[in-house]
């Protein structure tokens, strides 16, 4: 199961976000890394740079490395409708993604290690895969086994005053949530512009 194993903290001083979840390295040193750190901000650069940089972060944001990217985004060009905004919602329709949005994990890959391991059903179906392509009506289940129930519970609870959108619901005492619709742009929020990335595949 292929995923980017390097340093995290690293990548969110270099784009200046926190992509994988709540980091306190921003707020100690609110620079790039690296001894050139602090100065590089202030170079000015080109705009394939800055296409690039979206690509990269909203790739790093939901794990998912560059070949399953550009099938994503191929998909997305075939499809009827705004590229960009298509492109968002299948990274939303990711299993991994929904367990992180229904409070199931406390991060995306946290998300995808509970999806991997065999915790989650799709349907009454167990089903590990973290790029499972959910659909408006699913209902996910975490698995009636005490060790899938107890990871669940914890996670629960750590995510408790988290707000849960609104294209999902859950029963937190069940352990169960349904992905209610498809999000639109503006209910996702993303930390990029998606535009920018549809004009540089589109070069």
């Amino acid at each position: 199961m292929a995923r980017y194993r390097g340093p995290k903290d690293k990548l969110n001083r270099r784009f200046g976000v926190a992509l994988f979840g709540p980091s306190k390295s921003l707020e100690r040193r609110a620079y790039g890394p690296g001894q050139h750190g602090p100065r590089r901000g202030r170079r000015k650069q080109s705009d394939y740079a800055v296409a690039l940089a979206e690509k990269q972060k909203l790739k790093f944001q939901y794990g998912v490395l560059e070949k399953q990217f550009r099938r994503y985004f191929a998909e997305a060009s075939r499809r009827r409708g705004i590229t960009g905004e298509i492109l968002l919602q299948l990274l939303e329709s990711r299993l991994d993604n929904v367990v992180y949005r229904l409070g199931m994990a406390n991060t995306r890959s946290a998300a995808r290690q509970f999806v991997g391991h065999g915790h989650v059903l799709v349907n009454g179906t167990r089903v590990d895969i973290p790029s499972y392509d959910v659909k408006p009506g699913d209902v996910i289940t975490v698995r009636e086994s005490a060790r899938s129930r107890q990871v669940a519970i914890r996670f629960l609870d750590i995510t408790q005053a988290a707000p849960v959108p609104d294209w999902v619901t859950v029963d937190r005492d069940n352990l169960t949530g349904t992905f209610a619709r498809i999000p639109s742009r503006e209910e996702i929020a993303p930390l990029v512009n998606e535009q920018l990335i549809v004009e540089l595949y589109s070069r």
